[in-house]
């Protein structure tokens, strides 16, 4: 049998964690990343039991977790600080916090030592249903599957006309990595999320020296998405807070949230993986982990059936029902944080102590990924 060739598009997570599976079962590998350096967005990354699976099952486990958060328990506060729901992590529902730096690299030499070959500073510009991908130096090179992992503005994606819808969810975040001080700012170990009208602050601990915070508000709220961080108005949201938001300074980046749907993951032997195909609000600290498995299942079924496009529906049917639940509890999140201060506290004590809820909330944190060991 002769060896197959993969070209990704996108050095994020979910192309590199496709470099790394599919190198592992015997494929010849070329990621292309735009960029100079291997880098991410954002500041830290939630990391909960199916996305360690991934991490486990390509390699990258030790590297992704030393010295990373694993959080004893996620508390939900309103803007007094009153406790409204708590979820403490189990032995077999552990939630680690990661530097999303740290977790790149991790899953970048868990695909180089594969085999995979990772190139900077290469842009692919298009790709055909045939295989055939362009780069913006004007090569062209034929592959017997292309992965577009090129994010939510996907040319390869957009190329192939597959998106069925592109929403703009009216939210976003304010995104700052701090180092941590551990003094009574930032010496809490849980995860806390703090609500206070539109504004919602995420306290997640990364590491002994870093911090990761999210603040959250609506695209509308010019006051609350300004940069640098308009600390008068965090801080009359959140009081009890002061001292940590004025730690802030200049820092952060603003992102809007969106989502996407397609109306199919693939287009002759193009297949679409991560944001690109399944953007989601980060309500559910989902989006890397379902961008990861989703790549390690493309990786399984191309492994498993030798037809292309026979294997790239095969995978969608599989994955796809549980990518999409994810993306609508993660918007129903969204929607409850548009409630007024008093309903929304009620709805999150009684989500926190509704069994059936916790499980629609969990179900993709608790799955067993395809490929999983």
């Amino acid at each position: 049998m002769s060896v197959r060739h993969v070209e990704i598009s996108g050095a994020g997570f979910a192309g590199l964690t496709a470099a790394a599976a599919f190198a592992q079962r015997g494929w010849t590998v070329r990621v292309h990343e735009r960029a100079p350096n291997l880098r991410t967005a954002g500041a830290g990354i939630f990391i909960f039991e199916n996305g360690l699976k991934v991490l486990q099952a390509i390699g990258a486990y030790d590297d992704a977790v030393r010295g990373a958060h694993l959080t004893p328990a996620r508390e939900t506060r309103n803007a007094e600080g009153k406790l409204l729901a708590r979820h403490p992590s189990r032995p077999n529902q552990r939630v680690y916090t990661i530097v999303r730096q740290q977790l790149l690299e991790a899953v970048a030499d868990a695909a180089r030592r594969a085999g995979a070959q990772i190139l900077m500073g290469s842009e692919v510009v298009g790709a055909t249903p045939a295989g055939v991908v362009s780069l913006s130096s004007g090569e062209m090179a034929k592959a017997d599957l292309v992965i577009a992992a090129d994010g939510v503005h996907s040319r390869i994606r957009d190329s192939q006309g597959l998106v069925r819808s592109r929403v703009k969810l009216g939210d976003g975040a304010i995104r700052i990595l701090l180092p941590r001080n551990n003094d009574a700012t930032d010496s809490i170990e849980e995860i806390v999320e703090h609500w206070s009208g539109k504004h919602r602050l995420l306290y997640v601990p990364c590491s002994k020296d870093w911090l990761y915070l999210a603040l959250t508000t609506l695209n509308s709220d010019v006051e609350g998405k300004s940069l640098p961080l308009n600390t008068k108005a965090w801080g009359a949201s959140f009081p009890h807070l002061r001292q940590l938001i004025d730690r802030i300074g200049n820092e952060g980046r603003w992102d809007e949230f969106e989502m996407i749907h397609l109306h199919r993951w693939s287009s002759g032997r193009v297949a679409v993986v991560g944001d690109a195909a399944h953007a989601q609000a980060p309500n559910l600290g989902q989006g890397g982990g379902c961008a990861m498995m989703n790549a390690l299942g493309l990786a399984v079924a191309v492994e498993k059936e030798q037809d292309i496009q026979i294997a790239l529906q095969q995978w969608e049917a599989r994955e796809r029902p549980l990518i999409e639940h994810t993306q609508r509890v993660s918007r129903l999140y969204s929607t409850v944080g548009r409630l007024p201060d008093s309903l929304r506290s009620v709805v999150f004590s009684f989500a926190g102590r509704s069994r059936w809820m916790v499980q629609q909330r969990m179900r993709t944190a608790n799955h067993c990924p395809t490929g999983a060991l």
